[in-house]
């Protein structure tokens, strides 16, 4: 496992010292996917050197399996960084070498014999899907193709823990798909602590077990994946899944959003909210899927005009969360990304 204690990276000294991470503190078990995501300029690249300790950090402890590496001699910190691979935005092979040839490089570097080397990159290859690519050079691959070639490379010295600095960005659905599936592949498989750093919300629906935002530099808000999501309150759980907008509303409805908050919500729960209500329920827009075995997602429906407090309980006992949103022609044409503090508005006012 990986953990970050009161991480501190300061840039400069004086009046010109630029504090880009303070105080972050949390962990990743082992077997665990965790990732960061965050706007730019939020600190995320300076994390990632700070946890591969190409940069120290100013204060603050980054631990491997129970060894602060934080306070090692660049000795000590050499052997010691074999525990930690790292995959890059950029693929970082050297165009001249194969994909065998690039994957054997950690190994040549340590001094591995020939013959042990070529069973290694011959089984890493395997590992990732690259067996029939060996003898490709980087120009002659997919970029999806060069990042598993990437991969395997970092997990050359059989390390504890992975890195992902932006391992996706850039690359097509389908590529992104195959990566993430590779990653959780890996993870279940080898039981590594992966830090998945990004700014792809949908990335991270696809690949995390727990999330935190980074935002200038510090972590504002953190949690098991699935349990943002279900959180009406979370603010990470509605920029990771925003809330589905309505195309249209009918005459005289008023619109809500639902949104899932239990692990028993039913699969007829807009027949079971009718029937609750006794009214009829549109179903205007929706973004529902299982995530990590747990369904989560939130809906639009409209309603003829009914009792706030009523409509809140049936939800509620059917397991999810309602509300009521104003001006339902004026909601209608809001963006995703406006609609929370729509919400927040209709909330004061209320």
């Amino acid at each position: 496992m990986i953990s970050l204690e009161k991480l501190t990276k300061v840039y400069g000294h004086g009046d010109r010292a630029v504090t880009v991470l303070e105080n972050l503190d949390f962990s990743v078990d082992a077997g665990e996917i965790f990732a960061v995501v965050g706007p730019s300029g939020a600190g995320k690249s300076t994390l990632a050197q700070c946890v591969n300790l190409l940069e120290r950090p100013t204060s603050g402890s980054v631990v491997v399996n129970g060894e602060n590496l934080s306070h090692l001699s660049e000795a000590q910190l050499r052997i010691a960084r074999r525990t930690i691979g790292t995959v890059f935005q950029s693929d970082g092979l050297f165009s001249r070498r194969t994909a065998a040839q690039n994957v054997a490089l950690p190994l040549q570097y340590l001094g591995v014999t020939p013959v042990e080397a070529k069973r290694r990159v011959a089984e890493l290859l395997d590992r990732v899907g690259l067996s029939e690519r060996a003898n490709y050079f980087p120009h002659q691959l997919s970029g999806g193709q060069r990042q598993r070639v990437g991969i395997a490379r970092a997990l050359a010295l059989r390390p504890s823990v992975l890195l992902s600095d932006e391992a996706t960005s850039g690359l097509d659905p389908e590529s992104t798909a195959s990566i993430t599936k590779l990653l959780k592949e890996l993870r279940d498989d080898l039981g590594l602590s992966i830090l998945f750093i990004t700014h792809e919300m949908e990335t991270v629906l696809q690949v995390a077990d727990s999330v935190a935002r980074l935002d200038r530099g510090h972590i504002v808000e953190s949690g098991r994946l699935v349990d943002l999501l279900r959180d009406p309150n979370s603010e990470l759980g509605l920029a990771l899944k925003p809330v589905g907008t309505a195309k249209h509303f009918g005459t005289g409805e008023n619109s809500w959003v639902i949104q899932y908050t239990s692990t028993s919500v039913p699969t007829n729960w807009v027949t079971a909210l009718s029937e609750a209500l006794a009214v009829p329920v549109s179903l205007l827009g929706a973004s529902i899927e299982t995530i990590n075995g747990a369904t989560v997602g939130n809906a639009t429906i409209g309603l003829p005009p009914t009792d706030e407090a009523q409509t809140i309980a049936a939800a509620a006992r059917l397991g999810l969360t309602a509300r009521l949103l104003p001006a339902p022609s004026v909601i209608a044409q809001l963006p995703a990304a406006q609609l929370p503090a729509a919400l927040e508005n209709s909330e004061q006012a209320a």
